[in-house]
């Protein structure tokens, strides 16, 4: 049996993307040991004030000590904290010092490209991310396109890509979801938190565009705020008055709002600047919505053929795509149907199965 000290840390707090990855992943690594009885999980939370859950470790250090600390310097070492596992797996750009073979997830590298955008605690975790490789980490990615930056930005020499699952969801939530308007108006469906990344004034150039054609359909921004709402609001304000009152701000998305949203959306629009996966792609072909995209970073490996891309700046591409999309029947059918084979690709038990393989290697190399 091989025993993998986890980081669970991002399970506590507000859950993010990343959140949800980790989650999803302890999860279906859980359902699979309980069925090779190969592996033993220790779940390690890095944080003073979180309340841990059952059979997880508290590191006893706080979470920004233990950044600065590490970004210098790989000790003190955790192994005893940890439980002196075989292998450490940080699941959060931040891996522990340990004489253990350590493991780092990266799901994309837009802070790397853009420090002057990181927050201050997301450029700390970087230079742990920096540290901890050049002391032998091995780095594990969510896309063939994230490792590929990886390589390129960190000079990491082993990093391996284990693709992530589509989000798993409760038929429940969609009978429980409230009506969000009228559900017979037409509208295109962005959603995610509202970051630069994310790339929403060049969606808001493109639907001017498509306003004009069609005069019923709506554009609908469902994520809560975040370092890019002042641009989005200007972006906004610079339409025409009836334009403007087709854009409708969802600031709050619960799982049953989300799921409401993606089955009545006639597309969803993605037309973001850099993605290490993309769940809200997987979420909607899933539930039959055509996907119109960017073409940046690990967008075209996760949407496969299911999906119409476009260069991320090209508000007037991005705008017919999205014409395509909308005023096409047998594009739409299209869409949908490789969508759904598109999702089929991409499962949990996989990416469990993917991982497991991943921690006997190390621990086995470790031993020799």
């Amino acid at each position: 049996m091989v025993q993998v000290a986890i980081d669970a840390g991002p399970l506590h707090g507000a859950r993010t993307g990343i959140g949800n990855a980790v989650a999803w992943t302890i999860e279906a690594l859980r359902r699979t040991s309980r069925t090779d009885d190969d592996l033993e999980l220790l779940p390690y939370v890095t944080s003073m004030r979180a309340k841990l859950g059952t059979g997880e470790r508290r590191l006893p250090i706080p979470a920004a000590l233990a950044h600065r600390t590490w970004a210098r310097s790989n000790v003190p070492r955790m192994d005893r904290f940890l439980g002196r596992p075989d292998v450490v797996h940080g699941t959060n750009y931040v891996v522990p010092p340990t004489s253990a073979p350590r493991l780092v997830s990266v799901y994309d590298c837009w802070f790397l490209d853009h420090p002057d955008d990181a927050h201050p605690d997301v450029a700390r975790a970087g230079a742990v991310l920096r540290r901890s490789i050049a002391d032998g980490a091995q780095v594990v990615t969510s896309s063939d396109a994230t490792t590929e930056r990886v390589r390129e930005l960190l000079d990491a020499p082993s990093v391996h890509t284990v693709h992530l699952g589509p989000p798993p969801h409760d038929a429940d939530e969609r009978r429980s979801a409230p009506a969000l308007g009228d559900p017979d108006a037409p509208f295109i469906l962005a959603l995610g938190t509202v970051e630069r990344r994310k790339n929403l004034p060049t969606l808001i150039a493109a639907f001017a565009r498509l306003a004009e054609e069609h005069p019923a359909v709506q554009l609908r921004i469902a994520g809560r705020d975040g370092d890019d709402s002042a641009a989005l609001a200007k972006a906004i304000e610079g339409l025409t008055p009836a334009t403007r009152k087709r854009v409708v701000r969802h600031p709050t998305v619960t799982e049953p709002v989300k799921r409401w949203l993606l089955d009545r959306a006639v597309t969803l629009a993605y037309p973001s600047l850099d993605e290490g996966f993309g769940f809200p792609i997987l979420e909607a072909q899933q539930a039959g919505t055509p996907v119109v995209a960017s073409s940046a970073g690990s967008i075209p490996e996760v949407a496969g053929a299911g999906a119409l891309l476009s260069l991320p700046l090209d508000d007037a591409a991005l705008a017919a795509n999205l014409f395509w999309a909308i005023s096409s029947d047998a594009k739409r059918e299209e869409l949908i149907t490789r969508g759904h084979a598109n999702a089929e690709r991409f499962s949990w038990d996989r990416t469990a199965e993917r991982l497991t393989d991943l921690y006997r290697r190390l621990a086995t190399e470790n031993e020799t």
